[in-house]
């Protein structure tokens, strides 16, 4: 099972908005796949084909926006309200106080989308190691 979710941050200034999504393994906490971009429905597709083939038939679970929907059509279920999705949304939580340029009001923030996505993706893989099997 999957769990789908959105991480606000930014590049340089406010305007310039990244959102992070993140699938996660409920079972490993591990996270399977992730794109940053805007909000749109093309970000979304991103990150269900950067999903392994053998998470795209699983059962997902997001918030109550409509792209997830359109994007991860089988086995998909939309409730906030259920605890579905709170594995991932504390992993969004854990995000904002160890990467200082995730925090919502900060002197901290990355100049380049490149150091961006770099920081995330090392965040990550190590984020992965670290995990114990379940």
């Amino acid at each position: 099972m999957l769990e789908l979710d959105e991480l606000w941050s930014f590049v340089q200034k406010k305007a310039h908005a990244q959102w992070v999504w993140i699938a996660l393994c409920r079972r490993t906490r591990q996270v399977v796949a992730y794109a940053v971009g805007p909000r749109d429905w093309f970000r979304c597709r991103e990150l269900y084909e950067g999903l392994p083939p053998g998470y795209r038939d699983c059962v997902s679970f997001s918030d109550f926006w409509a792209n997830y929907d359109q994007v991860f059509p089988r086995n998909h279920s939309v409730d906030k309200r259920s605890g579905a999705t709170a594995h991932v949304e504390r992993f969004n939580n854990t995000i904002r106080p160890r990467l200082a340029r995730f925090v919502r009001k900060t002197l901290s923030f990355s100049k380049l989308e490149e150091m961006h996505r770099l920081c995330l993706h090392l965040f990550f893989l190590r984020h992965n190691q670290n995990i114990k099997s379940f």
